[in-house]
């Protein structure tokens, strides 16, 4: 990941809440009743990624960074060796490989890309990595562990002969910690047409760090929910990410309009103590001590998050590969957009747009919510359905935990399906502090 960037903090406008018309108590769904009631997904499931794979490859990447000069920088003889271990291995696997060059402060530069035949090639989903290190060390959180992972997920998808409806393509690039010149040398020079045909991009970057945290990219609303609900189901906490935002090559892409998202472990801000509580490690430390260090080894790979983002970047080639990205018709509508939740009691809306549907809503409609706050036992949570009436999900009580990240179920049996559903948040006592994070109806 490079060193600096521009960075926006955005929030969305407040909607005004629909009107009271009477509230019935819903009820907790439970993890049985939950997974039963579920539509199906359009997708298959993806396969495990084995970490030890993973990890065959990263050992591979960093003999290739010992046997020449101890990195693989932009224009230095490791770049291009791994360069030519990754095609080797692609090639193969049965995927078509092109090597693009490109010059970068007077050395000539390298991007692989790899595309698995098959699918709506005017519907491209993409993942990549960037190869290259700093030249101070091998690289191996940076961005070692991105690269072995696109990598891996690549060969399963051949191992599994997958075949999925989008047409998957893995790339990944050079000299970015000189400022993203490979993938945006990339997305310059396809034709518009080229670039319109790419659906969404999934980038990885630091993904092991070693006093890890788990945050997800904001960009795209539909990538953003495949991996936060994919942690979700594993109870992993995760955050927006916020460290590497424009930093690293998932910017190339964005800045010609395609979609885009990712993962990303934390590289030189410091672990808060509460994350430190929600993730384990060390509070107080920085994610990645050894963040564009020599030592940046395989001693700094935390298999744990290593594992568990190699599996949401399969699940994520896996779901999104789908057509339709795995959004089944039968009826899911996420909002992800956060909104603040006033302290005090003021209250904080967000709305869902259904549409589609025909006749009523159910009497089991499945509530998601995630909502982040400092102490969930102030906060009241209501469904107001399209005509105003409200449903009541939560009331305040004393509960000394954090966050709300849970399924409810209402009976809205009694409500037509399409029109504006409002999640409406209230914090009743004041001193605390939070945000909706996403949450959605399931029909």
């Amino acid at each position: 990941m490079r060193l600096t960037h521009p960075h926006a903090e955005h929030r969305p406008a407040r909607r005004q809440r629909p009107r009271l018309r009477r509230t019935t108590v819903a009820s907790v769904a439970s993890a049985a009743s939950a997974a039963e009631s579920a539509p199906r997904a359009s997708a298959a499931a993806a396969p495990d990624i084995s970490l030890s794979a993973v990890k065959a490859h990263l050992t591979d990447l960093e003999s290739i960074a010992s046997a020449n000069g101890g990195n693989r920088a932009h224009g230095r003889p490791g770049y291009k060796a791994a360069v030519d271990h990754l095609k080797a291995k692609l090639d193969a696997a049965g995927y078509t490989t092109t090597v693009q060059q490109f010059t970068s402060n007077g050395s000539t530069g390298y991007n692989l890309i790899a595309d698995w035949p098959g699918g709506d090639t005017g519907n491209v989903l993409m993942a990549g990595a960037h190869l290259d290190s700093v030249s101070s060390g091998a690289g191996m959180n940076d961005n070692g562990s991105g690269s072995a992972a696109v990598l891996e997920t690549a060969l399963t998808v051949a191992r599994e002969g997958h075949q999925p409806d989008r047409h998957l393509r893995f790339g990944w690039w050079g000299a970015e910690e000189l400022g993203l010149v490979g993938s945006n040398h990339y997305v310059r020079n396809l034709t518009s047409a080229q670039r319109s045909a790419i659906g969404g991009y999934l980038n990885f970057d630091m993904i092991a760090s070693p006093n890890p945290g788990y945050f997800v990219y904001d960009d795209d609303p539909a990538i953003e929910t495949v991996f936060k609900d994919f942690f979700a189901a594993k109870g992993v906490p995760t955050e927006i990410e916020t460290e590497g935002d424009g930093r690293s090559d998932h910017a190339s892409f964005k800045n010609y309009g395609i979609p885009v998202g990712g993962l990303f472990t934390g590289a030189s801000r410091t672990k808060t103590s509460a994350q430190a509580q929600k993730w384990g490690g060390t509070a107080g430390q920085s994610f990645d001590n050894c963040y564009h260090s020599s030592c940046d080894t395989m001693a700094n790979v935390n298999d744990t998050a290593l594992d568990r983002n190699s599996d949401a970047l399969a699940h994520a080639v896996w779901t999104l590969g789908a057509d339709g990205g795995g959004t089944d018709p039968s009826g899911v509508y996420e909002n992800t957009a956060d909104v603040t939740i006033p302290d005090g009691t003021s209250e904080a809306v967000s709305a869902i747009e259904v549409t589609g549907r025909t006749g009523s809503a159910p009497a089991a409609l499945r509530v998601g919510v995630d909502i982040k706050h400092s102490y969930r036992g102030d906060l009241v949570i209501d469904l107001l359905a399209p005509d105003g009436t409200a449903y009541r999900l939560k009331d305040s009580g004393w509960d000394s935990a954090d966050n709300v990240i849970t399924t409810y179920t209402a009976d809205a049996s009694a409500e037509t399906a399409n029109g504006t559903w409002t999640l409406r948040v209230r914090d009743v006592y004041s001193q605390d502090t939070g945000y909706i994070d996403s949450w959605k109806l399931t029909f």
